[in-house]
């Protein structure tokens, strides 16, 4: 497998599991209309909801820092279901996540702050890799000092249950037509994300992603889940080591920017043993806007591997390919195909 599909593949899980990621095609429910009693409730709260939607993400974030958790994640995108467990314990700044996979091929994920393990049981492998600035679920601020109510308004729209917790719904819409909509299930005590739906301009369902079962402070233990993550008897252990680098030292810039993206991170990204050897490494540039994210993957042009330049949409997760003169670029992001157009468009060659 190349290194942008398997980097593919693990951000449309990683993007669902990050914003609820994934990072999940329903028609658009209307909000449930509140009853009498509901509304003398929600009138009470109204002095402590959040007052924009930078307020309402920080509370959703921190949520998901303090609490711990043992529930099933399901995700619907393009037609397809999938689903997981997750066990989440934290304790103190210290955030342990174990990500179990109930459909496709079997997976486990064990995340230790920004240390990730994923165990493959089929090829007997255990894949090992530092992320920066990885946060663990729901990662709704992808960045520090996004401008993110600039380009998004926050509505709240009712109250509801799920996995039966009583949850507030609120909205995010965009300012422009550069991203995606966002329709939020928020625990109604900490703000904790149990569902959600990523919206078109038509108020369309994306895709869904959601808690069909949540046990709330669970009494976990970490060193268990810590102990599980280093066991590695019988894996062959591939360590991926990131370089962190920038795009400008790598001869590329994105002359013109799109509004409201904000690059992140860039690194190249080694090819590990089960991956076509003797290639260079392709440079992965990552944009957010706060919410949405963009990976600009970038690799020597190869007529054996790349062919015609295409795009393809599944669910929320627009994908463009292109050759760049000597390069062949892949555009991945949970944004409109216009938006990443523009991403490619702007890239070019300084060198």
């Amino acid at each position: 497998m190349r290194v942008v599909e398997r980097c593919g593949a693990s951000v449309r899980f990683g993007l669902a599991l990050g914003l609820v990621s994934a990072v999940f095609a329903l028609p658009a429910a209307a909000a449930p209309s509140v009853g009498a009693a509901q509304q003398a409730t929600a009138s009470t709260d109204k002095a402590a909801e959040p007052a924009n939607v930078t307020d309402w993400l920080k509370r959703m974030h921190e949520a998901s820092r303090k609490r711990s958790y043992v529930g099933t994640f399901v995700v619907s995108s393009a037609g397809v279901m999938s689903s997981a467990r997750i066990w989440h314990v934290c304790k103190g700044d210290q955030q342990v996540e174990r990500v179990e996979t109930l459909t496709g091929p079997p997976r486990s994920v064990y995340r230790h702050n920004n240390q990730v393990h994923t165990f493959m049981p089929d090829s007997k492998v255990m894949l090992s890799e530092r992320r920066e600035s990885l946060g663990m679920f729901p990662d709704l601020l992808k960045f520090a000092g996004s401008g993110i109510a600039s380009f998004y308004t926050a509505k709240a729209v009712g109250h509801e249950r799920v996995a039966g917790i009583q949850t507030d719904v609120v909205e995010l819409r965009p300012k422009d037509n550069l991203r995606f909509a966002y329709r939020i299930w928020a625990e109604e005590k900490s703000g904790l994300v149990l569902k959600l739906q990523t919206l078109n301009a038509e108020g369309q369902v994306l895709e869904q992603a959601a808690f069909s079962e949540l046990q709330l402070d669970v009494p976990l233990k970490m060193d268990k889940l810590l102990q599980m993550m280093g066991k590695t008897d019988g894996y062959r252990v591939e360590k991926i080591k990131l370089r962190k680098t920038t795009a400008d030292a790598e001869g590329w810039v994105l002359k013109t920017p799109v509004a409201g993206f904000n690059s992140v991170s860039c690194y190249q990204r080694p090819a590990t043993s089960r991956e076509v050897g003797g290639r260079s490494d392709p440079m992965q540039w990552t944009f957010s806007d706060g919410l949405a994210s963009v990976s600009l993957f970038l690799e020597p042009y190869d007529k054996q591997l790349h062919q015609q330049a295409s795009s393809l949409s599944i669910g929320a997760t627009q994908t463009i390919t292109h050759r760049v003169n000597a390069y062949w670029v892949t555009a991945m992001g949970e944004v409109p195909l216009a938006t990443l157009q523009l991403f490619v468009s702007g890239l070019e060659r300084k060198r």
